[in-house]
């Protein structure tokens, strides 16, 4: 499988970092001397994709503008010999970026459909821009190697697992997994429920900011929204509806994970990535 379109969606307004993110957006807030979008640029291209969407929302244009050519400043740092941060700046010439915007916050289904009509590739990855993965491959990196490993169907799905605590599965989209005497990281998915009450959860398994889906998902996306009307549309909405057609996995990652998005999180993926 190879996978060559990503999508981040990265329209959200950040309130928990205001008044910060009035100006900036979150996804511009350093880990050490990078913003946290160009890891995820980085992540991307770790496994071969160079044309990614940004679905952003009025106000965020700081961020596809952060990976345009400076030919000016280029040839300043040339001039004075500063060969390494001049690599730094055009790592990312060959990358193709496209920007969507998302003029109502109507769920991460909804940004998604925003990126519709660009889609042309058969697979692709979604990566949302809170979750950050550390350890010796990152999350795409292992979802990719985890989907290269299963027994394939037609059409498949991949998404990313995270053993949490019961009383916070109230937080996630949790899935259902196939029993499994010999079950590894790789899960075969059954079943999804968006943000259940803990009573109701039918593991405490959650699915954390990176999909790798079928084209087909995003069809299936644009059939809830004929649905859904005022409703927010959800990107679990489509696999659900999708389950009996498709194989779904979730792989349960190796390292550490960093949510971003909010201020603590924020603050621990400084101290230890920074």
């Amino acid at each position: 499988m190879k996978l060559t379109q990503a999508i981040l969606p990265v329209a959200g307004f950040g309130t928990r970092f205001l008044p910060w993110t009035k100006v900036v957006p979150k996804e511009l807030l350093p880990i050490g001397n990078r913003p946290i979008i160009a890891l995820l640029v980085d992540e991307c291209m770790s496994v071969g994709i160079h044309d990614i969407c940004f679905v952003i929302s009025k106000g965020k244009e700081a961020i596809p503008q952060f990976f345009e050519k400076m030919p000016e400043l280029e040839h300043q740092l040339e001039k004075r010999g500063k060969l390494h941060m001049l690599e730094e700046l055009t790592k990312y010439d060959n990358v193709r970026f496209k920007v969507a915007y998302q003029e109502e916050m109507k769920g991460d289904g909804h940004a998604i459909l925003q990126a519709k009509d660009w889609v042309e590739s058969d697979m692709l990855a979604i990566l949302y821009g809170d979750d950050l993965i550390a350890g010796e491959r990152n999350g795409l990196q292992q979802l990719v190697s985890a989907l290269d490993g299963v027994k394939k169907s037609k059409e498949s799905a991949m998404l990313s697992l995270q053993d949490v605590d019961l009383k916070l599965v109230h937080k996630y989209g949790i899935v259902e997994i196939a029993p499994d005497k010999h079950q590894n990281r790789t899960k075969k998915i059954v079943g999804l429920v968006e943000k259940p009450k803990p009573e109701d959860a039918p593991s405490t398994l959650a699915i954390v900011g990176k999909y790798i889906i079928p084209r087909s998902t995003i069809d299936e996306l644009a059939k809830v929204e004929s649905g859904h009307h005022d409703k927010e549309i959800r990107l679990i909405d489509a696999l659900k509806l999708q389950m009996k057609k498709i194989a779904i996995y979730g792989y349960e990652f190796e390292g550490t994970r960093f949510d971003t998005g909010t201020p603590e999180g924020y603050k621990e993926a400084v101290r230890v990535l920074g």
